[in-house]
């Protein structure tokens, strides 16, 4: 007796091998986290840009601000005590250069993580700034200069590190779209013709 197949078959299901690819940073609850951890990074930049441009009494005493005319690098830099570049630093605190390319980088990563744009060159931006103030802060040293003991915590491993990595993490993983204008900016014809801009 032949078998005889229904008519109509309902189609089967797809299976997770057929379903498109969704990218890391879109998943519901990455997207969230990467969204939370990328607003909390920009902010650390964001805050210390408008601390030492206004002095708004936090790390930058009220009046000592840049707009008061004070130096966001003198202070830091001349207070270096430790490391291989320590006479390096002294000579550019508070130089000119040093305080617009300080601010500048503040201002431009902390605005471009916070939107969501521009992960890529802020990542690389960021983190050449977190190297430079880990060199000045020099974790490995045991000692100051002056023999008095540095108080390093981890002879590797400091905030700064963390940071730079929260920041390539971010570019890498395209954490703009959730909570951000990434794709909005990934949409744009200079954008989409120069990957390194995303």
């Amino acid at each position: 007796m032949a078998v005889h197949e229904p008519a109509h078959r309902s189609p089967a299901p797809p299976s997770s091998r057929d379903a498109a690819p969704v990218p890391d940073g879109t998943r519901p609850g990455r997207a969230v986290a990467l969204a939370a951890l990328r607003l909390l990074t920009g902010f650390v930049f964001l805050w210390a840009f408008l601390d030492k441009t206004f002095g708004l009494g936090y790390a930058t005493p009220s009046g000592k601000g840049w707009i008061d005319g004070g130096s966001p690098t003198k202070g830091f830099l001349s207070g270096v005590a430790v490391g291989p570049m320590e006479s390096t630093f002294h000579d550019w605190a508070g130089a000119g250069w040093a305080d617009w390319l300080f601010m500048l980088g503040l201002l431009g990563v902390g605005v471009a993580v916070t939107a969501g744009v521009a992960l890529r060159p802020a990542a690389v931006a960021g983190t050449a700034m977190m190297a430079l103030m880990w060199v000045a802060e020099w974790p490995p040293a045991q000692h100051l200069s002056d023999g008095t003991p540095s108080m390093s915590t981890n002879p590797f491993v400091d905030y700064h590190v963390v940071y730079a990595a929260a920041l390539v993490a971010l570019a890498a993983l395209g954490a703009g779209a959730a909570w951000g204008l990434g794709r909005v900016w990934g949409r744009l014809p200079v954008v989409r013709d120069h990957a390194w801009l995303r």
